[in-house]
């Protein structure tokens, strides 16, 4: 059985197959094609000598949903709301985030004003009907969005989580009304309270939807053309994967469908050597991410703001929690008006690219002031692939940068590796440090094209010990992708305080999301279910999510459950108020359907010791080059040890080790980094 998953992303496409009979890995790397995505995944699969039609599943993680979103290209909207609610939307939240930002602006509404349209129907927070459904008015408002030429209609009724009849009627009626107008009914899209959030994600669907979906739709036509005929499935945000058709229906679910692959990988490659406790770092040609890693599971964020908390979109769907900075190896170098040099967040990505790329790109980059640095081999870039222009770089730097700056083209060169990894840094610090953990007690698994380039140096800064480069790493998040279940998550407002809870109705509400569940999941036959309660003490605004069992609801235990939320909250906030009343807000069920695991096959030792070339490099000290072995990572086997100074070159990245920095090749293939000085 040949497995793939192909990773899209800004700079390059990846793809990584695993051949289960043969025991075997295929990987292939090509320049991301912005303008037809899917011919860049066409041509990695030619490049890999794979037979299409042998290819029992593939996989995919594309950023084409958050692009679509972040540079406002989707369709034009209509949003279909109850009566006295028009405005929810544009106003949203009453807070101010950057109370001093004299140029703060709230989000942009992807609907205005004018296509938001109110209908009379009201049902209660406690789901009774309070005013019925008038049909006219929903007849009203489809002959306006007809008549505007609305491509897409998000409907979002004010109760509709609690009963979803009014919402279902006034689905039908848009269908019929416009059927070429892609549709998104707020309780398929989030059963939850809190309007704004819970319009703001469905119009977010709506929007992106019809690009989306026919993307998804053109990728399957591509696939079939060149004899594809297993298996499609879509990386989602929460790290599991879901078919075609439910991407489709529901795109807003694969907003970071890309990055969360190589988190999956990180969180299984920490747990196989021993390290629970990983922080996944993978840094590619646009961004670097960071993500945390505890007790072998990422962490999940109940939902996010596409475009930044101060005014970005709230898509309230659960993901896995992942910190972003625009600090890629295609982030350019520039000076400020008052002479500062600044890297990023803007990125040549793929097209031009970096000057070295010989694509057109005039804008020096983090990957060009390596080149200039030594630290990649002009000649042996992507396996020799690529011929890169030292020179052309060396120029860039010079005459963009360097000059403005009285500098020298090294010393420049430098100076943007090292803001780049400053930049990196307060990532890592993000999801570890701001988040009340010490990033010393965590391994950091590198990955990205540019990970391992840089991550040693990061690991220095913030005093992490151990450093984890694993197999394929400008292939992670493929790899990820590989080893990821199918997953998919529901949640359902049940508000109660925990003394009066209505445990029957409770489990029935479990069982209808569970029933739901079971139509959406191919791997339906082995699939486990995961059920949290959101809980809080009376009075808060936020809540914890409290894992539990069916078996415990079932019985109504209401003090294990209270027990379990009192050892949640000492844990997250060291103190726990054991006389206060506790309330349920929410109850969530993660469906996962378990795939079948892959067997990776070990690295064998070598007898003899690879011998190394050396190359001069420039590392701590700008004015001093220093003579580096540099070392082919294909002919390390098992066991071997390496000291730094060295680099350590693979298809796709270079491993830069410090003088101090002690490497191990894992018997599994990976590296294990002791950082010196950490």
């Amino acid at each position: 059985m040949i497995v793939v998953a192909i990773d899209i992303g800004g700079t390059f496409t990846d793809l990584v197959g695993f051949d289960d009979d043969a025991g075997r890995f295929v990987e292939a790397k090509s320049l991301t094609t912005p303008h037809e995505l899917t011919q860049g995944i066409l041509d990695c699969i030619r490049k890999s000598g794979l037979d299409a039609s042998a290819i029992a599943e593939l996989i995919h993680g594309s950023t084409t949903a958050i692009n679509t979103l972040i540079e406002r290209k989707g369709a034009k909207t209509g949003l279909i709301v109850t009566r006295g609610t028009r405005d929810v939307y544009i106003v949203g939240r009453g807070n101010r985030p950057e109370a001093y930002n004299l140029f703060f602006h709230r989000h942009q509404p992807l609907v205005p004003r004018h296509l938001t349209r109110e209908v009379d129907e009201r049902v209660m927070s406690s789901g009774d009907m309070f005013r019925p459904l008038n049909k006219a008015s929903i007849a009203e408002a489809c002959r306006v969005l007809a008549a505007e030429g609305v491509e897409a209609v998000a409907v979002c009724f004010l109760h509709a989580y609690a009963n979803p009849e009014h919402e279902r009627i006034a689905g039908a009626m848009v269908r019929e009304a416009l059927p070429n107008a892609y549709l998104s009914l707020s309780h398929e899209i989030l059963r939850e309270y809190r309007e704004f959030e819970r319009m703001s994600t469905t119009v977010v669907n709506a929007y992106i939807g019809p690009k989306v979906g026919g993307y998804v739709k053109s990728l399957s036509r591509s696939l079939g053309g060149i004899g594809f005929r297993g298996n499609l499935s879509i990386m989602r945000s929460n790290g599991g994967v879901m078919t075609p058709e439910v991407a489709t229906e529901r795109p807003v679910a694969m907003m970071e469908s890309g990055p969360v692959g190589g988190i999956i990988a990180s969180a299984r490659v920490g747990e196989k050597l021993g390290f629970k406790n990983v922080i996944s770092f993978d840094m590619g040609g646009t961004t670097a991410k960071a993500s945390l890693v505890r007790d072998g599971e990422p962490t999940l964020a109940p939902g996010y703001y596409v475009g930044g908390y101060a005014s970005g979109h709230p898509v309230m769907l659960p993901m896995i929690d992942v910190v972003e900075v625009g600090a890629g190896g295609g982030s350019i170098a520039w000076t400020d008006d008052v002479g500062a040099l600044k890297v990023g967040p803007q990125s040549s990505g793929a097209d031009p690219g970096p000057i070295c790329y010989r694509g057109g790109g005039a804008e020096p980059t983090i990957t060009d002031a390596n080149v200039v640095l030594g630290r990649l081999d002009p000649h042996n870039f992507l396996g020799g692939q690529m011929v890169l222009d030292a020179d052309g770089a060396r120029d860039g730097i010079e005459q963009k940068v360097a000059k403005p700056l009285n500098l020298d083209p090294i010393e420049t060169a430098q100076a943007i590796v090292q803001i780049g990894i400053s930049k990196m840094s307060l990532t890592v610090r993000e999801v570890s440090v701001e988040k009340g953990y010490d990033p010393r007690d965590f391994a950091l698994v590198a990955s990205g094209g540019a990970g391992p380039l840089h991550v040693c140096a990061i690991a220095r800064e913030l005093h992490i010990p151990k450093v984890i480069v694993p197999l394929f790493p400008s292939h992670f998040s493929a790899l990820g992708m590989l080893l990821a279940d199918e997953r998919h998550d529901f949640i359902r407002t049940f508000y109660y305080d925990l003394a009066s809870i209505d445990f029957a109705a409770l489990v029935a509400v479990h069982d209808e999301m569970a029933a739901e569940a079971k139509k959406s999941l191919r791997h339906a036959g082995k699939a486990e279910f995961q059920i949290e309660l959101d809980l809080r003490y009376v009075g808060q605004e936020f809540t914890l999510s409290v894992p539990v069992t069916r078996d415990l609801i079932k019985r109504g235990d209401r003090q294990k459950i209270r027990a379990a939320f009192d050892a949640l909250y000492e844990h997250r906030y060291s103190h726990h108020s054991p006389d206060e009343p506790v309330e349920m807000v929410n109850i969530r069920l993660a469906a996962v359907g378990k795939r079948a695991k892959l067997t990776f096959p070990k690295l064998a030792a070598k007898k003899n010791a690879a011998k190394p070339k050396r190359r001069d490099v420039y590392l701590d000290d700008p004015r001093k080059a220093v003579s580096c072995p540099i070392y082919q990572r294909g002919d390390l086997g098992a066991g071997a040890r390496i000291a730094g100074p060295a680099l350590i070159e693979e298809h796709g990245t270079t491993t830069v080790l410090f003088k101090g920095d002690n490497c191990r090749v894992a018997p599994s293939g990976e590296l294990l980094i002791d950082v010196g000085g950490a």
